[in-house]
């Protein structure tokens, strides 16, 4: 059975003090849900100085912690840059997320780089949540399935079948995100069955069918049930209803 995963993604947002209450929040509501969510893989994405904060004051056997993103580089003279060996040093920090249309957009980040941090997160035993998706004009001029395929190929599919078992891939339509604009819960569909055919044509039906596929564009309480049971959607990674606990867990118990 494929993981069920809701992950947020606070991106560069929350203080010290927030971050900790809304992790805290976020771990003392999940505990008191009255839904079984037992099924369901929670994952925080919290800004790089405050994951260690984060990491000690959630239940890890119900709430997992990442990066939102790794260095390309393994050490050295990179001022202000985090390498996935930091990141897998922090206990109870096991994911990483890699190629995020905003990195891919404002830090000019190539399928070379992400390559690049896919192999250093691999080899510090770090899971990544690995993000491709299709910009408003590449789905208006009919390109998007071209724009993933040579995504997914450039990077993930150049993997074998053992390390692609520490793959997660998130589906983002770039124009959905931040925006208020969703994709319809046919568009996301459609979309995540060509990803894992993709997966299923590189691979095989085994592993297509073992790997989860979250849908990453504004998400949120209204919709996330209608997206969640759509047969290739396995849950979703959030961006700003996971700054709000109660949202965040209604999304989480949308399962």
């Amino acid at each position: 059975m494929r993981k069920k995963i809701v992950a947020g993604n606070w991106k560069m947002n929350t203080t010290l003090e927030q971050a900790i209450m809304l992790a805290s929040e976020i771990d003392s509501k999940l505990a008191e849900s009255k839904k079984n969510n037992d099924d369901v893989t929670v994952i925080l994405f919290p800004p790089f100085p405050f994951i260690h904060d984060v990491a000690d004051v959630i239940n890890p056997d119900k709430i997992g912690v990442g990066s939102q993103n790794i260095a390309n580089h393994p050490e050295g003279a990179f001022t202000g840059e985090v390498s996935a060996k930091m990141i897998a040093s922090i206990q109870g920090v096991d994911d990483t997320i890699i190629g995020h249309s905003e990195r891919r957009a404002y830090y000019g980040e190539t399928s070379e780089i992400l390559a690049q941090k896919i192999e250093l997160a691999l080899e510090n035993n770090l899971d990544v949540v690995f993000c491709c998706g299709e910009k408003l004009e590449e789905r208006e001029a009919n390109k998007h399935f071209e724009v993933i395929k040579s995504q997914l190929s450039e990077t993930i599919l150049k993997l074998s079948a053992a390390q692609m078992q520490h793959i997660v891939i998130a589906y983002e339509p770039v124009w959905a995100i931040g925006t208020g604009k969703t994709a319809s819960t046919e568009q996301a569909q459609e979309v995540h069955a060509f990803i894992r055919n993709l997966l299923k044509e590189n691979f095989d039906a085994a592993l297509a069918d073992s790997v989860s596929i979250l849908y990453g564009g504004s998400c949120k309480p209204s919709n996330a049930q209608a997206l969640f049971s759509q047969p290739d959607i396995d849950g979703g990674l959030i961006g700003g209803a996971s700054l709000k606990a109660d949202d965040f867990i209604k999304i989480i118990e949308a399962y």
